[in-house]
């Protein structure tokens, strides 16, 4: 099968992209697919090919580790062809080749539902969910009220929209602690737990140019995770950072962070974890997979954070362990994700 694996882009999050797409497109070779890697954002401005030719001219493709966040100034700068286009020179024409694109992008542009919606007017089959359900997900605000609207315990929270001389006035509005964090980000990037009026007012400066931000209450307890495959939960994870909290260090620097899984908790805990998430993807009209997040109390509720529609497929990754656990190693973890794509690409 041809299929293009998609990466990178001009997210924040473009470096975890990046660890995820080369380890699923090595998967997907050693599985006989002819899986082409490609930036979203730096496209093929190098490449000299017939676009058919590349997938049967494949460059050797290993596995990297996630970098630092990136510095997009310098993504930008380093490209060679100026054009205001967020998606690189040569990407539609090659996807148009493809009987499929996995989309191993993270953030903004990947996992908003813009390149879904592109994807969807030029009949091009992609992994994951479709573009509202996608916009939808990206946006805390919108799913915390539609998961509260329909009945799931969610920490309180509101927006904030603030300049520079706001940010005092905001400050001395918020009970503390609190947690700060962009509205439409992952791997959490600029997300900080503020316990003094000092902190908080670091966070808020940290958070100023990311737009609206959420200012959420924090719930102290176990951090815990679950993931959705083809409708269906996968066990529960538990994370337990070695320090601090699981931060954008702590998910991607190996051995930074102990996960157990299955999470060690009763069934009555686990199986509400699991009617949890498999509720919110359901709600949202996901596709094929996501993730997600919650805190439960040391008195056993469950509050529900976030979800995400396309989950980290690095080395160290809670998808694929969640998966592994059911016996799914990262390869058939990939086919399966290719295979539902396929499968339901008129549904898109």
């Amino acid at each position: 099968m041809k299929i293009v694996v998609l990466c990178g882009g001009l997210s924040m999050e473009r470096n975890v992209s990046i660890a995820s797409a080369t380890l699923i497109c090595k998967a997907l070779r050693e599985m006989g697919h002819r899986a082409v890697l490609v930036d979203m954002f730096y496209g093929l401005e190098d490449i000299d090919t017939p676009l058919e030719r590349l997938f049967d001219e494949l460059p050797p493709v290993e596995a990297v580790p996630v970098a630092a966040e990136p510095d997009l100034e310098a993504v930008r700068a380093a490209r060679k062809w100026k054009s205001p286009s967020k998606v690189g020179k040569g990407v539609f024409e090659l996807c148009r080749l493809a009987d499929v694109v996995f989309l191993g992008l993270h953030g903004a542009c990947g996992e908003d539902g813009r390149i879904q919606a592109a994807f969807d007017l030029m009949g091009i089959p992609y992994t994951g969910s479709g573009y509202l359900g996608s916009a939808i997900a990206m946006d805390k605000d919108l799913t915390k009220q539609l998961a509260r609207a329909a009945g799931v315990r969610t920490p309180e929270w509101r927006i904030a929209r603030y300049d520079r001389e706001s940010v005092d006035q905001i400050a001395g509005s918020v009970e503390l602690p609190c947690v700060v964090k962009p509205v439409d980000s992952g791997s959490s990037i600029g997300v900080s737990i503020a316990y003094t009026q000092e902190e908080l007012i670091a966070a808020l400066e940290e958070n100023r140019k990311m737009g609206r931000v959420v200012l959420e209450q924090y719930v102290k307890g176990r951090e815990i995770q679950v993931g959705v495959l083809r409708d269906g939960a996968l066990p529960s994870i538990e994370i337990i950072p070695k320090k601090g909290f699981y931060d954008y260090q702590n998910k991607y620097r190996a051995g930074a962070a102990v996960e157990i899984c299955p999470a060690p908790v009763e069934p009555d805990l686990e199986e509400t974890l699991e009617r949890t998430a498999l509720k919110v993807h359901r709600l949202l009209g996901l596709k094929t997979y996501s993730r997600t997040d919650f805190i439960v109390t040391g008195a056993g509720k469950v509050y529900f954070l976030e979800i995400n529609t396309l989950p980290g497929m690095t080395p160290t990754s809670l998808m694929p362990q969640e998966a592994a656990a059911v016996g799914l190693d990262y390869k058939s973890l990939c086919q399966t994700i290719v295979d539902d794509a396929i499968g339901g690409a008129d549904a898109q």
